[in-house]
């Protein structure tokens, strides 16, 4: 069985949406001062990194991240590639001949060659999933969709994208380096963070393949 990791690596250099902070990690109790252990105290958004969106996240009264279900987390997933699309519409998942059980799907796009690269700093240039793409998601009873960027939206369709993905009950995994994997059928493992009442976790997330 082969193991990628298709996590970021958290850190304070880490690009975070827009204005948010970046991570903060810092020492309060080191081995080198004398003390008995290292111990590491660390301050970041639940959206930093790879994470997943719970539908409180943009919905009045939406659930939580701890309730997602792992049944959805975990298991087989799609990869497809769109390293060409500026966005990803309906017309971009047509061509992509998703297959008709396909029930978790990840996107790789050339948002992946920011991670390639080792980027410190956010665009607003990324690709996302349109509103007609994540209704037509729904309509294909997608239940994980999973991008290679901080948004699962672009900048200008953030609303009606999360509210029709989230509506539609699909689990959205946000932040995926998919730089190295190629396209085909996987096992998928995420899981987030078990935060009681939050909109959101960061999350390591592994495709296994045989």
């Amino acid at each position: 069985m082969k193991i990628y990791d298709i996590s970021l690596t958290l850190s304070e250099s880490i690009p975070t949406w827009r204005a948010d902070p970046k991570p903060q990690f810092r020492k309060t109790l080191s081995l080198e001062k004398g003390e008995v252990a290292n111990v590491s105290h660390m301050s970041l958004c639940v959206h930093a990194g790879t994470h997943v969106d719970a539908p409180c996240h943009f919905l009045k009264g939406g659930s939580t991240v701890e309730t997602l279900p792992l049944e959805i987390l975990v298991g087989k997933a799609v990869v497809i590639e769109a390293m060409e699309a500026d966005r990803l519409t309906q017309e971009v998942f047509e061509k992509a001949s998703i297959p008709p059980d396909t029930e978790r799907l990840l996107v790789k796009t050339g948002n992946s060659k920011e991670w390639e690269k080792g980027a410190t700093e956010f665009i607003e240039d990324y690709v996302g999933v349109s509103a007609d793409g994540a209704k037509y998601l729904v309509e294909k009873g997608i239940k994980l969709i999973g991008v290679d960027y901080l948004s699962v939206a672009p900048l200008d369709e953030i609303v009606p994208t999360h509210e029709t993905l989230l509506k539609g009950e699909v689990v959205i995994i946000e932040g995926l380096n998919l730089s190295k994997i190629e396209p085909g059928t996987y096992t998928l493992y995420c899981l987030p963070l078990k935060i009681a009442g939050s909109d959101g976790a960061p999350a390591r997330v592994i495709l296994t393949s045989e």
